[in-house]
């Protein structure tokens, strides 16, 4: 009997990777960097929300905007008040399917590319995003690194601070999933 139930145990709750179909996590982190001769401006936020389905290759990620949090508090109100509008657009997000065929049952490290729809500040662009993949036993690490252009997502800087804000944001994203039933 105790074989029986050890048995069972080892196929419903150590199986291997491939038969989890869904990777999650909760606290993925972003953050991003505008340079500027004026002022340099960054910003992280470690809430953000993803899912990988490894049978399909969809990908998906959830963030609030006004989680993002600065060094100073009133670059952050700029950002969520004039900029990012965050009482009317609270969410970005992207969602996608990764274009390389990952065999999961695999431990490595892989370059994977993801296209989609990212949606910043109600404006949805298709983009193709790159970045590693790395299969562990039960874990799945995503590290991408892109650039969004303000005007391709209609956040307007008034001419005034023009020169201290960057057209173009360098975004880096870091998730670390597990199996999700």
């Amino acid at each position: 009997m105790k074989t029986i139930f050890a048995l069972l145990f080892l196929f419903w709750y150590v199986v291997p990777i491939t038969n989890n179909t869904y990777f999650a996590t909760n606290n993925g982190t972003v953050s991003f960097f505008s340079k500027t001769p004026v002022e340099d401006i960054s910003a992280k936020q470690s809430t953000a929300q993803s899912v990988i389905n490894t049978t399909s290759q969809q990908i998906a990620v959830q963030l609030t905007v006004k989680d993002f949090t600065f060094p100073n508090a009133l670059m952050q109100e700029h950002f969520n008040e004039n900029y990012m509008e965050t009482e009317k657009y609270p969410q970005a997000t992207f969602s996608g399917k990764i274009n390389e065929k990952i065999d999961f049952s695999k431990v490595g490290s892989y370059p994977v590319t993801a296209t989609g729809k990212l949606k910043l500040h109600g404006v949805e662009k298709e983009r193709t995003l790159t970045g590693t993949l790395q299969v562990a036993e039960n874990q799945l690490v995503l590290d991408c690194a892109f650039d969004v252009a303000l005007k391709d997502h209609n956040i307007d800087v008034p001419k005034l601070v023009f020169v201290k804000i960057a057209q173009i944001i360098q975004v880096k994203a870091h998730f670390e999933y597990a199996p999700k039933k």
